[in-house]
């Protein structure tokens, strides 16, 4: 669907629901989800990939670190998806939510016994290994487990994304995957270890690419990875080829899922292997909006200073990569209002709690709600409670409907997940006694 937050008789709408009657009913700060505009958005995922490569198997598993809530993960994998988990809690958050095991890839650099243990008895599709002693910790639990696990190894190709470096995961010094020049070694490893099957390779080079180059110089070392062990007699089935196809957050222009499609059907279309996709960002970046009310405004030096009562906790992309979120009032302004240059800060006690400085705005005032858009992808999942501030409520919309998928948290609820030990309640008491 097109974009699904709008402007209606100069109410903002999210879908068909106006997010005042969101705000009405649940308070803020609230995250509101579009369920079309996440169908939408796997299905032409979806369709892309299979008219660029037709008659390839394809699998796509949804990256759900970038958004786990359990009513998203259930729409996505009514729609066929899968999951791609880098913990245990995601792999429990994932079945929960009604992922097949078989659709579930499990990533990440730093899988426990435990965690492998959840995963091979839950009857997952493969492991994504990272490293040779984790290779070797799988097939030692495997091995103890009475199982066979199937394993792709995630190679490092020494690809620069070109993206913020903190986001950037495929490049020799980061921490994620195999160095590419080792992987026939680990792969020759990995057949002569008992309780593993090695069955793929795997690829994710970064998030928030703008640019499918990257995904071309990374596709063709793959390519020639499979083409090398295939020579020593290996059969290679697999390929996953990750994720991160950028949103636009401030007029970028992402890539089409059309033309990365036709960069795999380049790169890896001829070697006949199954292939899997982990978009995350790119099917629930711009189908979620962060509701939240304006407390305050004073007066700073520069311009107005709009205190809201969003954190943070809430939204933390804005202190950690600098990340830009587009403002849009819940009324919409009149195109000759004047913009005034403010800055947007949340309640937390530190001066990284600042969303924009001198951004033109209209003008904003206590009681008013504003939403932060393009906020469906690391956001309610990276959120804390910091400062004692419970966690805000998520909201999926589909059409004319709405419905509260988390709760809000309560104050009551942080308090109780606390415990004093006996011996400090009981010493508390004969000091004050």
């Amino acid at each position: 669907m097109t974009d699904p937050f709008t402007y209606r008789g100069g109410a903002l709408h999210a879908e068909d629901v106006p997010v005042a009657d969101i705000v009405a009913a649940v308070g803020t700060p609230v995250w509101i989800y579009s369920a079309g505009a996440i169908a939408g958005e796997y299905r032409t995922y979806r369709a892309a990939l299979a008219a660029a490569l037709p008659g390839c198997e394809i699998g796509i598993c949804f990256a759900m670190k970038a958004n786990a809530s359990l009513a998203v993960l259930g729409l996505l994998g009514r729609l066929g998806a899968g999951a791609d988990v880098v913990s245990g809690g995601e792999l429990a958050i994932a079945l929960a939510a009604g992922m097949p095991p078989e659709r579930v890839v499990f990533s990440g650099v730093a899988k426990t016994a435990a965690e492998i243990d959840a995963a091979l008895e839950a009857g997952i599709h493969q492991f994504n290994v990272e490293s040779e002693p984790e290779l070797e910790a799988i097939a030692a639990r495997a091995t103890a487990l009475g199982r066979r696990a199937r394993v792709a190894l995630r190679v490092n190709p020494d690809v620069d994304a070109h993206t913020h470096a903190k986001i950037a995961t495929g490049r020799k010094q980061d921490k994620f995957g195999i160095d590419i020049a080792r992987a026939p070694a680990v792969w020759r490893r990995a057949v002569a270890l008992g309780g593993v099957e090695p069955v793929g390779l795997a690829v994710h080079i970064g998030s928030m690419l703008t640019d499918v180059a990257p995904y071309r110089a990374a596709f063709v070392a793959l390519a020639e990875l499979v083409r090398a062990l295939r020579a020593e007699g290996h059969s290679v089935g697999r390929l996953d080829l990750g994720g991160g196809l950028a949103i636009a957050y401030r007029g970028e222009a992402p890539p089409a899922v059309a033309d990365y499609a036709a960069v795999v059907a380049e790169t890896a279309g001829d070697l006949g292997c199954a292939l899997l996709f982990e978009p995350g960002r790119r099917l629930v970046g711009n189908a979620g909006l962060l509701a939240t009310r304006i407390v305050y405004v004073k007066d700073g030096t520069d311009g107005p200073i709009v205190i809201v009562d969003a954190g943070m906790n809430e939204l933390l992309r804005p202190a950690l990569y600098d990340a830009w979120h587009e403002v849009l009032p819940l009324r919409e302004p009149a195109a000759a209002t004047p913009r005034l240059p403010s800055d947007v800060v949340g309640p937390v006690c530190e001066s990284a709690d600042t969303f924009m400085r001198g951004r033109p705005l209209p003008p904003l005032a206590p009681a008013d709600v504003i939403a932060f858009a393009s906020a469906g992808a690391y956001g309610a999942v990276m959120s804390s409670t910091y400062n004692g501030r419970p966690l805000a409520p998520e909201v999926l919309v589909a059409g004319a409907r709405f419905a509260v998928v988390r709760p809000r948290q309560t104050i009551e609820d942080l308090v109780a997940r606390e415990r004093v030990p006996d011996w400090l309640a009981d010493a508390a008491g004969q000091e004050t006694g």
